[in-house]
């Protein structure tokens, strides 16, 4: 079974703040991602070793954009976003497939 089947995917933009290391400009820029968040069941037709892999599975994000382009009228130059590209969403305190709280900044999640 593909593991893509265990996941409900959905598009989602996040406003970033960044600072574009030409012009040294701190600006917010909307960065795509991808969540996938764990389906509450098992998928129909799954066998033993399916079962075991959706236990161990988890909601993440993946980041889809990997350029930004500066926003000061005078640099306009593209670089490029670094950082975590893959970002696992903490199920602790909620339930499975709850959203984020409105605190959440997935460029920071995991470097507490």
């Amino acid at each position: 079974m593909d593991e893509r089947q265990f996941y409900i995917e959905r598009p989602e933009t996040k406003n970033l703040t960044l600072v574009c290391p030409h012009c040294r400009q701190e600006n917010s820029y909307p960065i795509r991602w991808m969540v996938r968040t764990k389906k509450k069941e098992l998928p129909r037709g799954a066998g033993t070793e399916d079962r075991k892999r959706f236990e161990n599975a988890r909601s993440y994000m993946v980041r889809v954009d990997e350029m930004a382009a500066c926003r000061n009228i005078r640099c306009r130059k593209r670089f490029e976003l670094t950082g975590q590209s893959v970002v696992l969403v903490s199920e602790s305190g909620s339930q499975p497939g709850a959203k984020p709280g409105p605190d959440f900044d997935p460029e920071n999640f995991g470097n507490r």
